[in-house]
């Protein structure tokens, strides 16, 4: 016989909440990536994205920056040095460093997103008025600092 102490009512949280939405946004993206003829997966947008605002990120930087680990960096910057869309430089300070910059390609690839990424915000935040997109953000931010004072690792 299970107590009241025994359920844990997870469905009423709110992560599953955010789990389900962030699975939306990642189908919808890609379908948005198909339809516009883009060869591309949302993270290698992120990394696109990073390298536009910083050409010339190291490995570790990008890492970091996207929450992601060293080996599947590594996996996913190979890809995308495939599609011309990065090369990567041994540094000349540190040569365990490989910085990584965009190819004229990357940049065009880049350039050529931004439509659909004003396609994907505007769906997202249709009938969200300026204040319940505010106080949406200032919750997620809470969340995000309740893990990063738990000493998560990531």
């Amino acid at each position: 016989m299970k107590t009241k102490e025994d359920h844990i009512d997870f469905e009423n949280s709110i992560g599953p909440w955010m789990g389900m939405t962030v699975k939306m946004v990642e189908y919808y993206l890609q379908a948005l990536f198909n339809e516009h003829g883009l060869d591309l997966s949302k993270e290698q947008m992120v990394i696109l994205k990073k390298l536009h605002e910083h050409n010339g990120l190291n490995q570790n930087e990008l890492a970091s920056l996207t929450f992601r680990d060293k080996s599947s960096m590594a996996r996913l910057l190979s890809k995308m040095e495939k599609k011309n869309h990065i090369h990567r430089e041994q540094s000349e300070e540190d040569k365990r460093i490989n910085l990584v910059f965009l190819t004229d390609k990357g940049r065009s690839m880049f350039k050529q997103t931004r439509p659909v990424l004003e396609k994907l915000i505007s769906t997202m935040e249709e009938n969200i008025t300026m204040e319940e997109k505010k106080m949406m953000i200032k919750i997620l931010k809470k969340v995000q600092f309740n893990f990063t004072q738990e000493k998560v690792a990531f």
